[in-house]
């Protein structure tokens, strides 16, 4: 079973749902007067051109009468030149039909349109209990579980933001078997764990003898994920000087093997995912904003676990019966509520496993959570932060020292040795708390 979250079999509603419908876009004039300066594209097509009859009207007089159609598709925007006279272009290229991604913009006349996803709309889907087998009690993740059912109508990108362990590439996976893809390939690659040199050649594959080592031609990721979905895990690894390789690869499908000098076509829906602050690194110019645009059609984000802790009941049971074991006990349940588990649902699943096996929690599980209990009963969130701080700084001195000391039988030449604090401040720290030397 995947590490992160807990998985069952989809239930006989999940299977019958009604087929769901690409996701609504706005079309947007930017720099022209238009009157409306924008519709939202959902059932009808959107045409927009100079004439009194489009469904947006353009003050261009290069823009013909009716000069270009929207329409949605499953893969983004389907955008139709009309036999407009001076055309409809993409990136500098004239288009007479292509399917865009949302976030594009193209280019009529002397005008740019935008179009961007609908993200209203998506944020206002209806909340799920679970998700093609992944489950969640929480608000945060019935949210998340709608979110995901509302994308089945569509192969956008989607960037998929949390900590380590929330499980962010069974989310990814979920979105792939509930796609229009899902017979085709589902492949992962983890960005943060391929050598610098050969980013290229994981991505793209490589010709014999391109490079020391290569010794046979390979496929890359990119082309393994023909007609399925492509997973780039830890995006925010990838090296600055191979992004614009990727976007480019993703704005046209194109790309070219490590050692090779003619194109390649495939068809691929992209997924991502990081645990780094995405907007921090695009302002320290870590990360490409244009691929980030690329690749962040839509964002979503999985709450760490203790952003959630009424989930940790439902995830520690169906972990316990995936391994085989009985329901865990009231006192197992409780000791793991209270933990705040940084590993997030991984940890959760391996302190499951531990118990299951040992019959018992593991450790260093209890020692995180006797400290955790003990400074949620000593802190007051009524009282200011630095009072409270000093006053945990001298209970934490005060019985540091005297354990210390206990541990050398009051040596404080051994004392210091043991803490790296210099004996004569040991002494005067010693008077000061009253701590007994001997």
């Amino acid at each position: 079973m995947p590490p992160s979250l807990a998985r069952s079999a989809p239930t006989e509603a999940a299977l019958n749902r009604p087929k769901p419908q690409p996701l609504a876009a706005i079309v947007r004039v930017l720099n022209a007067r238009a009157h409306p300066s924008e519709r939202k594209l959902e059932d009808e097509p959107i045409v927009v051109g100079a004439g009194a009859q489009a469904s947006i009207v353009v003050a261009d007089s290069k823009v013909s009468r009716a000069h270009v159609e929207f329409s949605l598709a499953p893969e983004g925007v389907v955008v139709r030149d009309l036999g407009s006279k001076n055309g409809t272009f993409y990136l500098g290229q004239r288009v007479e039909k292509m399917v865009l991604a949302p976030g594009s913009r193209v280019r009529i006349g002397d005008t740019d349109i935008a179009v961007d996803p609908d993200l209203e709309s998506l944020s206002h889907s209806p909340e799920e209990a679970q998700y093609r087998g992944l489950y969640g009690a929480s608000p945060a993740m019935r949210k998340l579980f709608g979110m995901l059912l509302r994308l089945e109508g569509a192969l956008v990108s989607v960037l998929i933001e949390g900590e380590s362990g929330v499980g962010k590439e069974l989310i990814a996976q979920a979105i792939h078997q509930g796609s229009a893809v899902s017979q085709g390939p589902f492949i992962p690659l983890n960005c943060g764990a391929i050598p610098r040199e050969l980013v290229l050649s994981e991505l793209f594959g490589h010709k014999k003898g391109a490079f020391t080592g290569a010794t046979e031609n390979r496929v890359g990721a990119f082309e393994a994920a023909h007609n399925g979905t492509l997973f780039l895990d830890e995006i925010g690894e990838l090296p600055l000087d191979v992004q614009p390789v990727l976007l480019r690869a993703l704005e046209s499908g194109e790309f070219r093997r490590v050692g090779e000098t003619e194109s390649r076509k495939v068809k691929v829906r992209t997924l991502a995912a990081t645990n780094r602050d995405v907007d921090e690194e695009i302002r320290v110019g870590r990360f490409r904003e244009d691929l980030f645009y690329r690749l962040a059609v839509v964002r979503l984000t999985v709450p760490s676990l203790r952003e959630r802790p009424q989930d940790i009941e439902l995830l520690a049971q169906l972990f316990a019966a995936n391994f085989g074991h009985p329901p865990l006990p009231p006192h197992i349940i409780e000791r793991l509520s209270v933990c705040t588990f940084p590993g997030n649902v991984r940890e959760l699943r391996n302190a499951v496993q531990a118990y299951a096996a040992l019959g018992d929690l593991p450790e260093s599980l209890k020692s995180v959570d006797q400290l955790d209990a003990a400074l949620r009963a000593f802190i007051d969130a009524g009282k200011p932060y630095q009072e409270q701080k000093e006053q945990l700084l001298h209970h934490f001195t005060r019985t540091y020292l005297e354990l210390l000391l206990a541990k050398t039988s009051g040596n404080q030449s051994e004392a210091a040795r043991i803490s790296g604090l210099d004996r004569s401040y040991i002494g005067k720290l010693a008077q000061k708390l009253g701590v007994n030397k001997r």
